[in-house]
């Protein structure tokens, strides 16, 4: 008989209204300034810009509300919406109404907000999102009795996991990177990773050879765990162990790293891995299965599920040919396989993954400095990136401080990112108070200044007896 999944649908939709809770709020506080009105990238400049272009097809596109009005009521009116959704979600009502709402407001958000907008977790969301529209139990509110869970609908979640965790390691691979190879890739990471915290500190510390057996366990959870995932129900200890590895990794990732929702979300997705047997153990909840699903929803995920699932297929293999070097692996997709992958695109739904899969062994850091004369200048501050080697890197996560994360992306290519930065420099010059609001300490609180600079450093960890010194967290050289 098969194993029930009631509680692990239970749990699984109220831990994903959470991070759409948290994915969503975190935007309060930034979606005017990232792309409001006088936002450094304004969604509205965006959308016209894109329907000059490209007319009526811009719609297929860039499938957005934002259509309708992107002003900033219009964008905060979405992302408040979003979290009293999630809110409704977390408490069971009616998730076949408040999860395709949450996936289109979020999908619109994600195409307003542009480079801001465009992380990987961002589309794992999305597409996780997606997916639970299928599992999810129908009804208004919560019930004791339910119809089964679709098997056909969990196993595309579970390989939305297995998807996500392989491809994370194998593109580490096909990718040629020289520090994966040789195992030395965490000589370098946790320094350079995007914001790092001060638990990155002591964890650079450890010898190379606590690196090197840390990468290898790395490779072994993200190339054989997801193996087990897919084992069959009889050996479901293989699976649970396959859990437990993916969990402890994103434990080991989320300690010394801020990757927003990303490890929480991952981590959610453990959860239709897992049985009732075992949650219900954890999950005090009392649930029953009465029947099957009802006829024109099975029959619909019948259809639907196949789609999907050949669709995912094809942006994994699709993503590992993408990585190999030189674009030697596309030689091999065929072409009007890509157009299928391109075609559903748009809905940013059915990802490829791979995070880190060329390793960055350098720190440049973009520095941004005003000044009244031309003579004299100050240095602006960001709340999360690291800027004065004194001050202490700090834990931020789930909470993602987009600004603070694409100056990292601007520091490896400002001339990539000169659009947006021209523009931030903009509004630093004119005072735009959203703008400014986004930044830590303004050091020209009562006027903006007539000029600014970007200056480049190279940002390294002190090491413990630079520390204990000066006290620093960092050491920079002026390059340019």
């Amino acid at each position: 008989m098969t194993a029930s999944h009631l509680c692990s649908r239970w749990l699984f939709l109220r831990l994903l209204g959470v991070v759409y809770l948290i994915a969503f709020a975190s935007l309060t506080v930034q979606i005017t300034g990232l792309v409001g009105e006088r936002g450094i990238l304004p969604a509205g400049q965006f959308l016209d810009s894109a329907r000059s272009m490209a007319g009526a097809d811009a719609y297929r596109l860039l499938p957005t509300v934002f259509w309708l009005g992107a002003s900033d009521a219009a964008l905060g009116a979405v992302v408040w919406a979003g979290a009293g959704l999630a809110l409704l979600l977390v408490f069971g009502v009616a998730p076949l109404v408040t999860l395709p709402l949450l996936w289109l407001l979020y999908l619109s958000l994600s195409i307003a907000g542009q480079d801001f907008l465009s992380f990987q977790w961002d589309a794992l969301l999305l597409e996780a999102g997606f997916l639970a529209i299928l599992w999810a139990p129908g009804g208004w509110l919560p019930r004791r009795f339910q119809r089964r869970p679709s098997e056909l609908a969990r196993w595309l979640l579970v390989f939305l996991l297995f998807k996500l965790i392989f491809l994370s390691g194998i593109t580490k691979l096909a990718s040629g990177d020289p520090t994966w190879r040789t195992l030395t890739a965490l000589d370098f990471h946790f320094q350079t990773q995007p914001l790092p915290p001060w638990a990155a500190w002591y964890a650079h510390q450890l010898s190379d050879g606590m690196h090197r057996a840390a990468t290898l366990g790395m490779f072994l959870m993200e190339l054989v765990a997801p193996l087990l995932l897919l084992a069959p129900a009889r050996l479901r200890r293989l699976r649970i162990a396959a859990v437990t590895a993916i969990i402890l990794l994103q434990l080991g990732i989320a300690a010394t790293g801020n990757y927003g929702f990303f490890n929480l979300l991952t981590i959610v997705l453990c959860i239709p891995v897992l049985d009732d047997r075992l949650l219900g153990r954890v999950v005090r909840v009392r649930l029953e299965a009465r029947g099957d699903e009802a006829e024109p929803r099975r029959a619909l995920v019948l259809i639907v599920a196949p789609v999907l699932l050949g669709l995912s297929v094809l942006s994994f293999v699709r993503e590992i040919a993408y990585t190999v070097p030189g674009g030697r692996g596309m030689r091999y997709f065929p072409g009007f396989v890509e157009g299928i992958v391109e075609a559903v695109a748009p809905f940013r739904s059915i990802n490829g993954y791979g995070l880190f899969r060329v390793m960055t062994t350098k720190r440049p850091e973009l520095v941004i400095e005003g000044s009244d004369d031309g003579t004299e200048w100050k240095e602006y501050e960001f709340r999360y990136k690291p800027g004065l080697v004194e001050r202490e890197p700090g834990f931020v996560a789930p909470f993602h401080p987009r600004l603070d994360w694409q100056m990292w992306f601007a520091a490896l290519d400002p001339v990539g990112s000169y659009g947006w930065l021209n523009s931030l420099g903009g509004h630093l010059r004119a005072g735009t108070p959203e703008v400014v609001s986004l930044l830590g300490r303004n050091p020209f609180p009562d006027a903006p200044p007539r000029f600014l600079r970007l200056v480049r450093y190279d940002y390294r960890f002190s090491t413990p007896d630079e520390r204990r010194r000066t006290g620093a967290w960092w050491v920079r050289q002026r390059l340019e």
